[in-house]
């Protein structure tokens, strides 16, 4: 099983996912021809993909989800809530599937669990999937954590965990009030304290790669987020990777 990003923060979103055969991208917030490419530096084309799961209906994450899914007839899989949000942009969509939040389900031999999360989203949901013997989680977009979350992502083989700011740096940026109190919120993004928090709080023993994601270009910096998170896991700096906007994560295996 191995896992790779294809950009990570606010212009963009999409994380792909490999189990024997299987590959899933989860979100798609580029457009066709980037996204395209963004997979060729993967080793990929669309028409690999066997599916596409969706976490909310933020630009950002859905951007090119519904016009990648017609082009190459790939399935998408979504809550009702996030269908619902965007009903029009996905009502020509010919493979989709509506899903519960709670309940697990297949992509050929993966097996996909979502969960939801607080953000400010009409039925968001982050998920981790599994061949059978390892597991990867993923949590962005989230404002704060909850016990059913930290339950979710306990014992992970591999872990991609937002660190959307660093709190100094917000409350001193020149974001206006309103936003500064939704990026901060409860129903908005973690910050480095708050993603390091949550994962001291993880059972982490199984963990092989921790990834910073979904980091904010004005509010934080790759070396605060690798610094929040090293702390907490009492490790090298150096072992946590950081997911960038342009440039994505390179595969990694989960072994």
């Amino acid at each position: 099983m191995r896992f790779a990003s294809l950009g990570s923060g606010s212009e963009g979103n999409a994380l792909v996912v490999q189990a024997g055969k299987t590959i899933v991208l989860m979100d798609c917030g580029f457009t066709l021809s980037d996204t395209c490419m963004r997979l060729a530096r993967l080793g990929l084309t669309p028409d690999c993909l066997n599916g596409i799961v969706v976490t909310h209906e933020h630009s950002d994450h859905i951007a090119g989800v519904a016009r990648l899914a017609r082009k190459y007839s790939i399935p998408i899989w979504l809550t009702h809530g996030t269908f619902h949000a965007q009903s029009k942009l996905f009502s020509s969509v010919p493979k989709l599937t509506k899903i519960d939040s709670h309940c697990p389900f297949t992509i050929n031999g993966l097996l996909v669990q979502p969960f939801p999360v607080p953000h400010d989203a009409v039925e968001p949901a982050q998920y981790t999937f599994s061949d059978g013997a390892k597991r990867l989680g993923v949590l962005t977009d989230i404002g704060c954590s909850t016990p059913h979350i930290e339950a979710m992502l306990s014992g992970c083989d591999a872990l991609v965990l937002e660190c959307n700011h660093d709190t100094a740096l917000l409350a001193n940026s020149d974001y206006p009030i309103s936003l500064k109190q939704r990026v901060g919120g409860r129903f908005g993004h973690l910050s480095n304290a708050d993603a390091a928090a949550l994962l001291a709080r993880l059972d982490c023993s199984r963990l092989q790669h921790i990834v910073a994601a979904h980091l904010s270009r004005k509010n934080n910096t790759p070396e605060l987020a690798v610094y929040a998170l090293s702390k907490a896991l009492n490790c090298n700096p150096e072992w946590i990777a950081v997911a960038g906007q342009g440039e994505g994560l390179a595969w990694r295996k989960i072994v």
